[in-house]
């Protein structure tokens, strides 16, 4: 009944957007193949509204379906801010290595080197490589939630005792990459959310990716939803910024994609600090862990991308094995990313080789599995296409 009201009012059928510069009809048919996977992923988890972006070498096209929100009923449009929570973590591994270009910091440099802080600690003895690799040790998800402003943060990192060696375990956790981020925006002496939007999100094109959205932004700012449908957005936390503040579009993710794939001219040290985001470092299964990216071999597997992107892979702790030396950035893979807040779902997958990349967007929490599967669809045909021509 959902989709069949958002149908009647003329707003979930996709439209096309062409962006300014680039082809709109680089394959006749996207639409018809992007249509045939997102409107019934928008009926079968009742999903408000989504943004599609898919990168092609002919260019990039944006389909919108649905509301930003079910109570103004403002239609998705190219303009349309959703949360991306995850995926931020991209953008702070990049000011980290940027950080590393300028020579600031050295991701073999212990924490303590620039959190004096933490002197004597064993977080103190941690390599910065380990806090951007999920490695560090053995850190929760999530901060206890007695950990609510900088001093209890800073307590509860001199109190951190690692379960594991650096380096041995993979488990996922906000603390760590967030503190990776505040350490580098500390090395630029500027706080983190002025760096990212004075010099990292401008070097690298970004015209509406935001941690705070200004007040002209307001209009755009999608409603999210949770699983049970309830109206949420995401709610300040300690480190949140670094960890899981980023709220843009899909055409901004989409530029972003083409950055990393060489497909746009940006300036010499963010392009630099791009490729190193994509050292593999560890491997996790099938998964090879970069600085946040987790690629896999090309053509890649879905059952793969499912086991990498499951909950065993970001709710418990995953032995790796160190690549020595790291694994140069490489062409012949898929690289993805998700990202979640409460009332948003988001996922990024990109192929250099093929010059491939699509941005999933939602403004609704649901299944990652469901993601993955839609996009790993939507590549699936285009690689077909784009080989067959």
């Amino acid at each position: 009944m959902k989709l069949r009201h958002l149908l009647n009012v003329g707003i979930a059928m996709a439209c096309l957007m062409p962006l300014p510069g680039v082809a709109a009809n680089g394959n006749g048919n996207i639409k018809e193949n992007v249509d045939r996977v997102i409107l019934p992923l928008i009926e079968e988890h009742g999903i408000p509204g989504v943004a599609v972006a898919v990168v092609t070498d002919d260019g990039t096209e944006v389909f919108n379906y649905g509301v930003a929100s079910k109570q103004t009923q403002k239609p998705v449009d190219d303009e349309t801010l959703f949360e991306v929570g995850s995926i931020s973590k991209t953008f702070t591994v990049t000011l980290a290595t940027y950080a590393a270009e300028k020579g600031e910091l050295n991701l073999s440099d212990q924490v303590s080197v620039h959190v004096p802080e933490l002197e004597g600690s064993p977080l103190g003895e941690v390599a910065l490589l380990h806090l951007g690799t999920h490695t560090p040790g053995g850190m929760p998800q999530q901060f206890p939630d007695d950990v609510t402003n900088d001093a209890e943060m800073m307590q509860y990192f001199k109190d951190w005792r690692p379960t594991y060696q650096q380096g041995a375990y993979r488990t996922y956790a906000n603390p760590s990459i967030g503190l990776l981020g505040a350490i580098a925006a500390r090395s630029m002496d500027r706080p983190y959310i002025d760096v990212m939007h004075s010099e990292i999100f401008p070097r690298l094109g970004l015209k509406k990716t935001f941690l705070t959205v200004p007040p002209g932004e307001e209009v755009n700012y999608a409603q999210g939803y949770t699983r049970k449908d309830q109206p949420t957005r995401v709610s300040p936390g300690v480190l949140a910024a670094e960890a899981y503040g980023v709220k843009t579009t899909a055409s901004d993710l989409a530029h972003f994609l083409r950055v990393q794939m060489h497909m746009v001219d940006v300036p010499a040290d963010i392009q630099a600090a791009v490729d190193e985001t994509r050292r593999g470092y560890f491997k996790a299964g099938n998964t090879t862990q970069g600085l946040i990216w987790e690629e896999y071999d090309y053509p890649a597997n879905l059952d793969d991308l499912l086991a990498g992107n499951s909950l065993k892979m970001s709710m418990e702790p995953n032995a790796v094995t160190a690549f020595k030396p790291p694994l140069d950035p490489r062409q012949q893979v898929l690289i993805n990313k998700t990202g979640s807040t409460n009332g948003f779902g988001g996922y990024i997958a990109f192929v250099p080789a093929k010059k491939l990349g699509i941005v999933l967007l939602a403004n609704k929490n649901y299944p990652i599995e469901a993601r993955v599967r839609a996009a790993f669809t939507i590549m699936e045909v285009l690689d077909t296409a784009v080989a067959a021509e």
